[in-house]
């Protein structure tokens, strides 16, 4: 397995679509905790990210055959991950009261500590005072990458409603991320 560990994504997707678990336990270890922080911060609940992130890992282990370019594994496993959250956030009811939505304690979890920096956890702090909508199009198009087009068709909203959210957004997270410029 050590010899995998620096292999490339590329080489790891081939090697788990013709069914090797190793290769897919490498891809797991490497992708889970960035996936999992990715989660958490859309879903603002640990147990339901662990939850989104599990199940977009079964999907993949199952559609890695059809995967096009397999150096592209991080993007295509994070677009798994955006469509699960999206799909949890739309069957939470809306009504669902605050205080039952679990919000992470970033002091002590591990991906805190992955992320590394005070500057990271300003910007946890600044993305978790914007509202569900805004917070979760900035995630997706300034740390997944995504386009206008594909965070509109996820979240069933015009593009131009999405690039108003998302200018709310940018301009939230820069006044409130200025002491770090």
């Amino acid at each position: 397995m050590a010899a995998l560990d620096s292999a490339p994504d590329a080489l790891l997707a081939q090697r788990a679509a013709d069914g090797d678990e190793v290769a897919f336990a490498v891809i797991m270890r490497r992708h889970g905790p960035y996936l999992k922080a990715f989660a958490t911060r859309l879903l603002r609940s640990n147990s339901d990210a662990d939850d989104v992130v599990q199940e977009a890992f079964i999907q993949a282990w199952r559609r890695l055959p059809d995967l096009q370019d397999p150096a592209a594994l991080r993007a295509w496993l994070t677009t798994m991950v955006s469509r699960k959250t999206t799909d949890r956030i739309r069957s939470r009811k809306q009504s669902d009261p605050l205080e039952d939505i679990e919000i992470p304690d970033l002091a002590g979890d591990p991906e805190d500590h992955a992320l590394g920096s005070d500057k990271m956890r300003a910007l946890a702090r600044v993305l978790d005072t914007l509202p569900r909508d805004q917070r979760q199009i900035w995630l997706l198009r300034e740390v997944a990458g995504h386009s206008y087009t594909e965070i509109a068709e996820r979240l069933d909203m015009p593009v131009p409603t999405i690039r108003g959210r998302l200018a709310r957004a940018r301009a939230h997270v820069l006044d409130g991320m200025s002491e770090w410029r």
